[in-house]
């Protein structure tokens, strides 16, 4: 999709064209008749390779990859305008003019089959009248794996790894347990319970422990870096940055009525409707997934995995502590806080930094909710943890839990839990000023606040009790009742 929509015609052209020519070649046995290919039409060429194979009693099958790459190219860098786009898609435009081809091949003339891939329907939303022919199969339960690897899968692979390469035969329980955080989550229909794992991500981790017998300690793979630029597309919606900012919020996942499948690219580029646009257009780019339902019976969207997680934390990073200066010191007070456990570095900054940027209006869930994503995106660091939000323990659930990686549990780093509670200036009896003047200590003694840390801390007794119980390796836990006044103060 590079230069203007002329150039971007010609370009289409050669492309079919070369993929004719190639096919020509591959079946140049079974073929009676040449195909000449029009130079310039790639649309020509493409009727002719049809009449080439009426002459045998063979059908032809069309594989389209990527046939929404243009739009998203639209979509998320939108420099150019959209005037090319429109160009190639509406009225007798290229694009609208190759699937009216296609969809005339089909209609007796020797197309029996096309298939075709993409991450969001837009182009063919845009393109109905010419190609209104297709059935989408992504949440059809039959074909749920077809996107991804399932962990039956990812075991066997991981084996005979570990087999082929004389590693620990350990290592495949450990490898899958990190796998399953950072890879897994993908679901694409509620009538199927299995959850998938990314397979770019699974083949990547699996080519680095083959050569080097160790996990990348990167486990983000490149190739997903256009996932980011998703996010940040979204978040410069008209009220795309709360959506994105609230997909953080475990407790309550985002919801929907039904996903949308019939949008066109100038919806893209114009004010959306409803939050239940930017949400679905989410779960098309891949980073939220199915989870359920909830209590009204509407469609629940999670982020799947530690990996996209990554990717929503990285951009709210930016938008909060967007000089190198504050990046400096959020990786100096954090890996103190990772090592010895002492918050309050950590919290001088979240109170000089995170909560004078964040905007009211983004502002709009529970205090507890905002104080537990601060700390989510400025102690996210996949190097060295999982980081679990909202995990499951014994009859209830934890605000936060760092857990070491198992393959970095032999250098100097602590696990961590943490439980928040939030008290309003009206609860504690303070005006904003009063509550700046006083100390930590002053603080912790008002009434309102020791409650709160007391409930805090009888939770975090009951949530270590649970962990110190589960097995495998043990943990070197450390636990942490913090306490938001007014979503300006800290203490613990």
């Amino acid at each position: 999709p590079k230069g203007n929509a002329d150039a971007i015609a010609a370009s289409f052209h050669r492309h079919v064209n070369t993929a004719i020519e190639a096919f020509a070649v591959q079946y140049r046995e079974v073929l009676k008749a040449s195909i000449e290919c029009h130079p310039t039409d790639g649309l020509s060429s493409l009727s002719r390779l049809l009449t080439a194979i009426s002459t045998t009693p063979y059908k032809l099958y069309v594989l389209i990859d990527e046939y929404d790459n243009f739009a998203n190219e639209v979509m998320i860098s939108p420099l150019h305008g959209t005037n090319r786009y429109q160009e190639l898609v509406q009225g007798e435009g290229t694009i609208k003019t190759f699937f009216k081809v296609v969809k005339a091949g089909a209609e007796g003339r020797g197309i029996d089959r096309t298939f075709l891939t993409g991450v969001s329907p837009v182009v063919l939303s845009d393109i109905t009248s010419g190609y209104n022919v297709a059935e989408d199969l992504s949440g059809d339960p039959d074909y749920h794996d077809l996107c991804g690897f399932t962990e039956t899968e990812l075991r066997a692979a991981l084996e005979a790894v570990v087999a082929a390469h004389g590693l620990d035969a350990a290592q495949v329980e450990t490898a899958l347990a990190v796998m399953r955080d950072f890879y897994n989550g993908y679901r694409f229909t509620l009538r199927r319970d299995e959850r998938l794992y990314n397979p770019t991500l699974a083949l990547y981790f699996l080519k680095h422990l083959a050569r080097h017998g160790v996990y990348p300690p990167r486990l983000l793979d490149d190739n997903l870096a256009m996932d980011r630029n998703r996010i940040q597309y979204v978040a410069r919606l008209p009220h795309g940055e709360t959506l994105v900012n609230a997909a953080l919020n475990d407790a309550e996942p985002l919801a929907v009525a039904q996903l949308i499948n019939r949008f066109g690219v100038q919806d893209m580029l114009t004010a959306p409707r409803d939050p239940d646009f930017l949400a679905t257009l989410l779960y098309y780019f891949g980073v939220l997934t199915l989870a359920g339902r909830d209590a009204l019976g509407k469609l629940q969207l999670a982020i799947p995995n530690q990996v996209i997680r990554k990717l929503y934390v990285e951009r709210l990073q930016e938008q909060t502590l967007p000089r190198y200066e504050d990046q400096e010191q959020r990786q100096r007070v954090v890996e103190r806080f990772y090592a010895t456990g002492d918050l309050g570095p950590l919290c001088d900054l979240l109170e000089q930094t995170w909560f004078q940027v964040f905007d009211n209006r983004d502002l709009r869930w529970s205090n507890e909710l905002v104080i537990k994503t601060a700390f989510l995106a400025v102690l996210f660091n996949d190097a060295f943890y999982v980081m679990d939000s909202e995990p499951a323990l014994g009859r209830g659930y934890g605000d936060l839990l760092l857990r070491v990686r198992p393959d970095m549990r032999q250098y100097a780093l602590l696990d961590h839990l943490l439980e928040f509670k939030a008290v309003s200036l009206k609860a504690a009896g303070l005006t904003s000023a009063e509550l700046a003047a006083k100390s930590r200590d002053e603080l912790r003694a008002l009434p309102a606040v020791a409650e709160k840390l007391r409930d805090a801390e009888q939770q975090l007794a009951a949530y270590r009790e649970v962990l110190t119980g589960v097995g495998g390796e043990p943990l070197k836990l450390r636990t942490h009742a913090v306490v938001g006044i007014g979503l300006e103060r800290l203490v613990w």
